[in-house]
């Protein structure tokens, strides 16, 4: 309601009640209330106060004191709140006013408008907004010369001048921001947009006002702005007004918001339909070249920032427009090499220049424009503009170059990192290039980076060479490049760098991990690289990228990695050992010599297996005996996620089918399951100290979790140890991560007899926990209640027969399911819906889910129906129809009675929604026992009228 910056002399405080009502709404208690908003030291006294001002705003009263407020002799702030009512009032309580009293209030409006055409300028524009949206209430019908009516205005006051100008540029803005239904909003559109032919002539004639100040004629350009957006036609006139747009960029105090005009103008898409226009205003943009010019010279980047954009917008905007007027394909490639200098711009982003950014979407643009053309048409716009794309090419490349290392360290950290992304932005850029010049492109990159590291005269520099290496990189990445004849001898140059600077080496590394890939394809070259990344990996400085190159290489070329094997482990276990790496790049690494071991013959990978680890195990031995501390618990989280992350990515189950001397899978045990075997004992021992602490715990589980995902069946020999495992550890603390790890035994092994009953038990122990939990208040655990639910979801669809047994109390679940579905967290609610889904399919086969349902079900239904009704996300209404739909295909006659009992209760589920509307949907509902998706649109039809968000027209109300 109010802004900053109004100064208000303190008057003696008066403290309101929040009691509404317990103040009389009159002139004078408002401006205390204001008072007290702004000068009571007590923020509760603020609070009151704003809370009391907020109701006093929307009351009846409201229409008849806001007037006194705007009173000559009252202070800026208090006009301010009376302006801001009428605005309320007019806005959101249109329906109140009497019809004979509309005329009135619009000639008040005016004669204040007038009167405060001298300031204060927040008055008055609160005060037009008002007249703005009685406006938009009494077009056409009431008002239909609205516009016409206020433009006849008089203008020879300078103040009276503004403040119409004011009034105009706020009308498009209310209809954008205003609530109304799609059909009104359409119909004032096109009434407002008609009304142009009377604001065009004015705005023209003030802007070529040779004596008209800078500040009416900037009011001229902001009130074009606003009126742009409602699609006006630009040719004729409006043609006219753009182009004395383009005059005011030669005014200096006009230039920035003629530019911001200009491109808010030409970037509206309904523009294309004006060809003739577009191709006129392109003389227009091109005239700004040498201003362009001269403005990168002088360094002035506000200038050359604006013609930029002014010249992209165009360029980009309208491409395929301008690309098909084929006799004026001179002028489009002027715009075209206007861009590329703007891309060129001298000086380093983000230090010493910002336009180049601006432009690089637009290269994306045209060359997907370009490629979109039939055949014919295309060839020639290839032929047009590939030596453009091949300047760009330099230029990109360029642009990429690091300054030197003294500059670049006088970089503060966030220009670095805005100039890491725009790399990023170049990178992709390039990927599009590629799409125009193909394999040209990489030849050019490998011709010049040959002669770059031949050269007989000495070292090149080093960006030189980091940038044509970025330049392949950034193609690699995305492009198949398995068939590119320049790859081979790319490698062959990479040993040739001479690396002496923390960049380079950087993106060496990258680029070789771009082409693992295609190094897959030609392990012959391994020999090549390998040796350089595990140069890399024992840097610190380059740990990003040498492990994640490292990790790449091991999952593309695993399968021809044997030769290189015992350098690649020794490596990794010392930079391991001198703990050289971060912990993140830890994990990496240990995912990627996870895929490393997974192709090595089976009877190698448990002694390889054991020696990477056994260190890391015996740290574990040490810190399970040592005290708890931050120090000891950030140490075992540690090596336990460097066990799941090297867990997640052993898999030797494609060597099942191995060749001859391979161990027969069922006969032979797992190196993890070995592994974990050996360690359950120490894992235990750590549980006995961390149990209560979630992270831990998480860890442990973790381990197991990931082993269990990647082995599946292979996991079986640890079933009955982790099952008792896991309900030791949740019936002493519950932990999510306990059920989870549960779910996803339940998800793998209950279709196996051998492991049916561990599992059962262990499902029977965490149920009678968690039912706990429920009766002491389950509000501050819902992952524990999400992880609940989507537990008993797995095992009613995996083993429905366990829900006979007497050891799980159905009745109690599903009251827990009721009270899953009310909690405010989405997942948690979305769990619930799944297992009722579960649930409710079983109804009949299952004799106490039946009974549980039959008794119970009403509630279920008046669950349901309130949370569609708006207890619960609307994002949920899909959940919850999956569960009405499951009821309507197993329990129909009974859904058809909870429905009818339910919604003939008045107000329910929401007093929003008359009878007839519950009796249809009633109806819809359960005539409908096959289409899931028609269930869904019912619901979620049904949920929007509950919510009051549907318009007349039957369709959601457009805000």
């Amino acid at each position: 309601l109010f802004t900053d910056g109004m100064e208000m002399e303190p008057p003696n405080r008066l403290v309101l009640s929040p009691e509404p009502g317990a103040l009389e709404l009159t002139e004078g208690n408002v401006e205390s209330a204001l008072h007290q908003l702004y000068y009571d030291p007590d923020m509760d006294h603020k609070n009151v106060a704003q809370k009391w001002l907020t109701q006093a705003q929307t009351s009846t009263q409201a229409w008849q004191f806001c007037w006194p407020l705007l009173g000559p002799d009252k202070l800026p702030e208090i006009q301010f709140f009376g302006a801001s009512t009428l605005h309320t009032k007019i806005s959101r309580h249109w329906a109140d006013l009497p019809i004979d009293q509309h005329q009135t209030l619009r000639m008040q409006l005016l004669s204040h408008i007038s009167h405060f055409s001298k300031g204060p300028k927040m008055v008055l524009t609160r005060l037009c907004v008002a007249l703005a949206s009685l406006a938009l209430h009494t077009i056409p019908q009431a008002w239909p010369r609205a516009v016409s009516d206020m433009v006849l205005m008089e203008l020879n006051n300078h103040s009276h001048c503004l403040a119409l100008l004011e009034l105009l540029t706020v009308l498009p803005e209310e209809l954008q921001s205003c609530r109304l239904p799609q059909g009104r909003r359409a119909q004032l559109r096109e009434a407002l947009a008609g009304e142009w032919t009377v604001v065009c002539p004015l705005l023209r004639q003030l802007l070529q006002k040779q004596e008209a100040p800078s500040q009416v004629k900037e009011r001229c350009l902001r009130c074009l702005s606003s009126w742009v957006g409602l699609d006006i036609p630009l040719h004729g006139e409006s043609e006219g007004l753009l182009q004395d747009c383009f005059a005011a960029l030669s005014d200096p105090e006009l230039f920035n918001t003629a530019v911001e005009t200009i491109v808010c103008a030409i970037s509206q898409p309904d523009c294309q339909r004006y060809t003739d226009a577009l191709v006129n205003l392109m003389p227009l943009v091109l005239g700004l070249h040498d201003q362009l010019k001269a403005a990168a010279r002088d360094g002035d980047m506000e200038t050359s920032h604006g013609i930029c954009r002014i010249a992209v917008a165009l360029g980009e905007t309208h491409s395929r427009t301008l690309l098909e007027q084929v006799q004026h394909w001179q002028g489009y490639l002027s715009l075209v090499n206007m861009i590329l200098f703007c891309t060129s711009i001298p000086g380093h982003y983000p230090v010493s220049e910002t336009t180049s950014s601006l432009t690089l979407t637009f290269w994306y643009t045209l060359q997907d424009d370009i490629l979109s053309f039939e055949e014919d048409r295309r060839t020639v716009y290839l032929q047009v503009y590939r030596p453009v794309y091949l300047q760009l090419v330099d230029i990109l490349l360029e642009k990429s170059h690091f300054p030197s290392e003294q500059d670049y360290i006088s970089w503060s950290s966030d220009d670095k990192e805005l100039f890491r992304i725009y790399r990023v932005d170049i990178s992709d850029t390039l990927m599009y290039v590629y799409e125009i010049l193909g394999a040209e492109l990489l030849s050019n990159l490998y011709d010049r980076l040959g002669q770059l590291l031949m050269a007989t005269e000495g070292p090149a520099a080093w960006q030189d060479i980091e940038a044509l290496l970025f330049g392949f990189q950034s193609i690699a990445e995305t492009i198949d490049v398995n068939y590119s004849d320049v790859i081979p001898g790319l490698i062959g140059l990479i040993p040739r760098i001479s690396i002496s600077n923390i960049q380079l080496a950087d993106t060496v590394m990258y680029t070789i991990g771009s082409l693992a890939e295609w190094l897959a394809d030609h392990p012959l070259m391994l020999g090549c690289v390998v040796p350089m990344v595990l140069q890399g990996l024992v840097k610190a400085e380059l740990s990003v990228s040498s492990v994640s190159t490292l990790k790449r290489i091991c999952r593309e070329c695993r399968h021809d990695l044997a030769p290189y094997a015992p350098d690649i482990m020794t490596v990794s276990q010392d930079v391991l050992a001198k703990e050289i790496h971060k912990s993140s790049q830890c994990m990496w690494l240990m995912q990627g010599l996870g895929f490393l071991l997974s192709a090595l013959p089976v009877e190698e990978i448990l002694g390889r297996l054991t020696l990477l680890i056994t260190p890391h195990i015996q740290t574990l031995d040490t810190l399970a005996h040592q005290e708890p501390s931050p120090t000891t618990k950030l140490s075992i989280i540690h090596i336990l996620g460097m066990l799941s992350s090297l867990f997640t990515t052993l898999d030797i189950r494609g060597q099942d089918q191995g060749s001859e001397g391979t161990i027969p899978a069922q006969t032979r045990t797992n190196p993890i399951v070995v592994i974990l075997q050996q360690v359950f004992t120490l894992i235990q021992n750590v549980l006995s100290k961390w149990l209560s602490d979630p992270e831990v715990v998480k860890a442990v589980c973790g381990v197991f979790d990931r082993s269990v995902k990647t082995l599946l069946r292979d996991f079986a020999p640890m079933v009955p140890q982790l099952s008792e495992m896991l309900g030791q550890i949740y019936t002493t603390c519950p932990q999510a991560s306990a059920l989870d790890l549960t779910c996803q035994m339940v998800r793998i092994f209950t279709g196996e007899k051998d492991h049916l009953g561990p599992i059962k038990h262990l499902i029977e122990l965490v149920t009678s926990t968690t039912q706990s939990i429920f009766q002491q208040g389950p509000s501050e655990h819902p992952d524990i209640v999400e992880s609940f639910m989507q537990l008993h979801a797995e095992a009613l669809k995996r083993e429905p027969g366990l829900y006979r047994s007497e050891h799980l109390d159905v009745k109690s679940l599903f009251y827990c399911g009721i009270l899953a579905l009310k909690f405010p967290e989405t997942p948690t609610a979305k769990s619930a819906c799944l297992f009722f889904a579960e649930l409710v399919c079983h109804c009949v086969d299952i004799p106490p889910i039946g009974q549980v349902l039959h008794r119970d079900g009403k509630l279920l239904i008046q669950t349901i129906l309130e949370a569609v009704g708006g207890q619960s996300p609307h994002c949920l209404t899909e959940h919850f129809s999956q569960v009405l739909f499951c009821l309507n295909r197993h329990c129909h006659t009974l859904l058809s009675q909870w429905l009818k009992e339910g919604l003939h209760v008045p107000g329910f589920p929401t007093a929003q929604i008359s009878m007839e509307q519950k009796d249809t949907f009633n109806q819809q509902l359960l005539r409908e026992q096959s289409n899931k998706r028609h269930v869904v649109e019912i619901v979620n039809e049904f949920s929007l009228l509950c919510r009051g968000l549907q318009g007349p027209t039957g369709h959601s109300a457009d805000y």
